[in-house]
């Protein structure tokens, strides 16, 4: 399997997101930069967290129209793994490759701490590792981490079981409609989230519960291709 690290002026968790496909799966990755005009070769598609071109004009909103982005788009319409995640959230739904957007947290201060989320839906080719309603500890680290959605839309995630985590119990660090900390799109194939697993791949780090995100892909990928995950 092989993985891309999108790169754009101003990320700065790609090091964290090559880093823990290396140590925790092993599998093939390299570092992508926005100017990319051919994704083909690759399974799964990170697009990191950050400041993609200083977060002028809207979070993520410039790095929608990048060039790399038309191939993330392409991808995303083959079925291929992509996670975006913190600035790379912000990014997929400027893309319209999610629904919603991220807006300011309440309270307008940034946020950075450890955080507990419920996996609401593990049924996707990111949370197949979890248990069904699993309480792990994923931080979290963002000034515009608010996610937010018109009614409509909100039922159709619902609908759709496109909430994939929420902030566990009373705690909801920006005040995302219903807790909302992550989503996915209707095939399942693409996932946003603002809490970041690549900072949660050993204990080390104060948690190791996000490791399996990067076990849920290459499980799924080895499934597509009728591989146990231990070959």
């Amino acid at each position: 399997m092989k993985f891309a690290v999108l790169v754009f002026p101003g990320s700065n968790c790609d090091i964290d997101c090559f880093k823990a496909v290396e140590d925790t799966i092993g599998q093939d990755v390299d570092y992508v930069w926005h100017t990319a005009t051919d994704l083909s070769g690759y399974d799964a598609i990170l697009v990191p967290g950050g400041f993609s071109y200083g977060d002028y004009l809207r979070c993520g909103a410039m790095a929608s129209f990048a060039p790399v982005m038309n191939e993330v788009v392409k991808a995303a319409e083959q079925g291929k793994f992509i996670l975006g995640i913190c600035n790379g959230f912000q990014i997929l739904t400027e893309a319209n490759l999610l629904p919603g957007a991220l807006i300011r947290n309440t309270g307008l201060k940034f946020r950075c701490q450890q955080q507990l989320l419920e996996v609401v839906n593990n049924g996707t080719a990111f949370t197949n590792q979890y248990s069904q309603g699993e309480i792990i500890d994923i931080p979290i680290a963002h000034g515009e981490g608010n996610y937010y959605c018109d009614d409509a839309t909100l039922a159709e995630l619902k609908a759709n079981n496109q909430i994939v985590f929420r902030y566990a119990g009373d705690t909801n660090p920006n005040g995302s409609v219903e807790n909302i900390a992550g989503i996915s799109n209707k095939k399942g194939n693409v996932v946003g989230m603002m809490p970041h697993p690549e900072r949660a791949v050993d204990q080390i780090l104060g948690s190791e519960d996000g490791k399996r995100m990067f076990t849920s892909i290459l499980n799924a990928w080895r499934e597509q291709h009728g591989a146990a995950i231990n070959s």
